[in-house]
């Protein structure tokens, strides 16, 4: 992985934290210094915390497992929405449902009556619906859709979760933690950082910020699933030529054989 120059993290304002009356002593370590009221991260740290938290996604993503990414924030939905899709990714963007991991099951059984109610759509139950009850299924389908689609394909919980700023995304963090599952984020000066296990001191309000270090987890995601598709590619190489090898073997040991009267 191409390892972010400091100047990159420094254009991007990843250094700038929260007023200094909004922070949380447990950020301490993260702070460089103060400027103006407002607390400076230390970009230092920022690069060690977010290369060790890439090497961490890039394993993950190369096990095949599933990485939800959460961030329903007005600054960052957009961002990571349209980065995250390209990978087959989950994630959530518009509104963080209570019970999404501690309730998994229910989840799973609302996105089977999303699937339901696209059946019906090709099966002709909706041709002997009356208008009202065709309109109030679709509205009842836009707004599970809204909420949960982008998580359609998940069909068990997720092996971590990334989110940006875990002091909006609350419950989300508690749900993980409850769980164990990994937990990624982006931490500002307002947070704090024990509640994740790899947390990357960073700006989690400037758009910049926010996809300048999605762009570091993407890219170790992807780095992760090419290296699973050249293991797998390896394996069937071997396990061709050891088929193959066999296969020599068998036609040797008949040649050998002496000839039945």
């Amino acid at each position: 992985m191409a390892r972010l120059e400091f100047k990159q993290l420094l254009d991007a304002g990843v250094h700038f934290g929260h007023l200094k009356r909004k922070w949380n002593p447990a950020m301490a370590p993260y702070i460089f210094d103060e400027k103006k009221g407002i607390h400076i991260i230390d970009l230092n740290k920022t690069a060690v915390k977010l290369e060790e938290a890439a090497a961490a996604m890039k394993n993950i993503a190369r096990g095949g497992k599933k990485i939800l990414f959460v961030a329903t924030k007005k600054q960052a939905k957009d961002i990571v929405a349209e980065k995250v899709k390209p990978t087959g990714m989950p994630f959530v963007t518009e509104r963080w449902s209570g019970g999404m991991l501690t309730n998994f099951g229910t989840i799973r059984r609302t996105i089977k009556k999303m699937a339901t109610i696209d059946r019906m759509k090709t099966d002709g139950t909706f041709d002997n619906m009356s208008k009202r009850e065709r309109l109030q299924v679709s509205r009842q389908r836009e707004k599970m859709e809204k909420n949960l689609g982008s998580i359609a394909d998940l069909t068990r919980l997720p092996s971590a979760l990334f989110i940006v700023d875990i002091v909006k995304e609350h419950i989300a963090v508690a749900e993980a933690r409850k769980l164990n599952i990994p937990t990624f984020a982006m931490v500002d000066t307002n947070s704090d950082p024990t509640l994740v296990d790899y947390a990357i001191p960073a700006n989690d309000d400037a758009t910049k910020s926010i996809e300048l270090i999605v762009d570091v987890m993407i890219q170790a995601i992807n780095e992760g699933v090419e290296e699973r598709k050249n293991d797998k590619t390896a394996v069937d190489e071997v396990a061709e030529e050891g088929a193959e090898e066999a296969g020599e073997g068998v036609e040797a040991a008949d040649e050998a054989a002496p000839a039945e009267n």
